[in-house]
C-alpha cells in the first residue's frame, strides 16, 4: 500500500522526465549548419528548448534573416532530422530512474502529459528502457487542445482511472503549472529543467518547487 499523498503523478517530458536538450540542439545546429549560420550554444538551447522547435531556429537567426527564410521548412527539417536521432544524447534527469522505480514499487501510477506531437513522444519513450511501467501518454495532438489546456491532464488521469484532485503534475514551464491549476491538480515545478534566466518561478502559483528530482522523491515518501 502507498503512503504517498497522490494517487498518481504526472510529468511533462522535455525538461523534466527527460533531459533532450543534446538531441534537439543537435538537430537545431544541423539545420542552421545548413544554411551557414553559427550553432547555439548549450545554454541558449536549454533556455529555448521548452518553447519548441521553432524557436530553436528563431534563436539562430536575426529579426531580418527569419524574414529572409521559410521558417516552416527550416521546423521541418529540424523535426526531421530529430525524428531520426531521438536518443543520442537524451537520458532520464539524474534521479529520475529511482523516482520512477520507487512510483512502481509503491503501485503509484505514473504518466506522461507533453506538448510534443505524438511521432516523436512515442517512439521517444519506447527508447527508454530506465523508465518502465509508463500508464499513459498523452501527446500535443491526442485531443485538440494542448496544455495549458487542463483537458490533456484530465484524459491522462480518465486512462488511469484516478481524480484529477488526487494527481501531482510535474513540469518546468509555465505552462505546465498553469494546466496542473486549471486541472485541479497539485503542481510541482521541475526547477531542473529548460528555464529560462528572466523567469520568476514564485510567480507561477506551483504548490512546490523542486531542484532535482533526488529531492522530488524524498517530499513524495517522507
Amino acid at each position: 500500500m502507498s503512503h504517498s499523498r497522490f494517487s498518481a503523478v504526472l510529468f511533462d517530458l522535455d525538461g523534466t522526465l527527460l533531459d533532450t536538450a543534446p538531441d534537439l540542439g543537435a538537430a537545431a545546429n544541423f539545420v542552421l549548419g545548413q544554411i551557414g549560420k553559427a550553432p547555439l550554444s548549450d545554454s541558449v538551447i536549454r533556455q529555448t528548448a521548452s518553447d519548441g522547435a521553432l524557436a530553436l531556429i528563431k534563436a539562430g537567426l536575426t529579426d531580418i534573416e527569419q524574414t529572409e527564410h521559410d521558417l516552416a521548412v527550416l521546423r521541418q527539417q529540424l523535426l526531421d532530422f530529430y525524428a531520426q536521432h531521438l536518443y543520442v544524447g537524451t537520458r532520464p534527469y539524474d534521479g529520475m530512474i529511482e523516482l520512477i522505480s520507487w512510483l512502481n514499487q509503491s503501485l503509484i501510477p505514473w504518466g506522461v502529459v507533453t506538448n510534443k506531437p505524438a511521432f516523436l513522444t512515442e517512439p521517444l519513450l519506447a527508447l527508454v528502457k530506465e523508465l518502465p511501467g509508463c500508464a499513459t501518454t498523452v501527446s500535443a495532438d491526442t485531443l485538440p487542445v494542448r496544455k495549458p489546456h487542463p483537458e490533456p491532464l484530465w484524459y491522462a488521469c480518465a486512462q488511469i482511472g484516478v481524480q484529477a484532485k488526487d494527481c501531482l503534475y510535474v513540469g518546468d514551464h509555465i505552462r505546465d503549472i498553469e494546466a496542473g491549476r486549471n486541472a485541479g491538480m497539485k503542481t510541482a515545478i521541475a526547477a531542473w529543467g529548460y528555464i529560462a534566466e528572466k523567469e520568476l518561478l514564485s510567480e507561477w502559483q506551483a504548490d512546490v518547487e523542486m531542484p532535482d528530482p533526488h529531492s522530488l522523491l524524498k517530499w513524495l515518501s517522507r
